[in-house]
């Protein structure tokens, strides 16, 4: 069993807040648009973490991170990559990959929108858990948390970190 924080679109910011809930969890998965590796860096310090960049990351986060990470965790085939879509509206760029090879749990992040949705037609768990950081149009940063056992995604939990004003 493990438990999971997945989160995104930090855009070089870290605090207490995030780091809490860092310490809560077995593994940290961030989907991209870290900013300064500072923060990756406070998160590796207390929990093994998976990471891709994303659109915003630059050359030195580029070099430490891929594009896209496709692991197994217990029986999960897991896949995150930053500019990803949703179901039926997936990036150009990988929904051939997702039709011939789909993964169990697909996670993005780069819309700032946080999403879960269940994908009938590629039997798959999309997640998007929207923006930590404190860049962009979001009006709630919010992260999500779960637990993967076996082959199962279960135990989802919403984190909403505080309003934007």
């Amino acid at each position: 069993m493990k438990k999971i924080l997945l989160l995104s679109d930090t855009h070089s910011h870290i605090d207490d807040t995030i780091l809490k809930y860092v310490a809560q969890a077995d593994e940290v998965w961030h989907a991209g648009d870290i900013g300064d590796l500072a923060v990756t860096d406070s998160i590796k310090k207390l929990k093994p973490l998976r990471c891709v960049y994303g659109n915003i990351d630059d050359a030195t986060a580029r070099m430490e991170f891929p594009l896209h990470n496709r692991f197994k965790c217990e029986g999960v085939e897991v896949w995150i990559t930053h500019i990803g879509g949703y179901p039926g509206k997936y990036n150009p760029n990988i929904k051939s990959e997702i039709e011939l090879n789909p993964p169990k749990l697909f996670i993005c992040g780069h819309s700032h929108i946080l999403k879960v949705i269940f994908d009938k037609k590629f039997n798959l768990l999309h997640m998007n858990p929207g923006a930590a950081g404190k860049s962009g149009f979001h009006q709630v940063r919010t992260m999500l948390r779960f637990v993967i056992e076996g082959d199962k995604i279960k135990d989802l939990e919403i984190i909403e970190i505080e309003k934007r004003v």
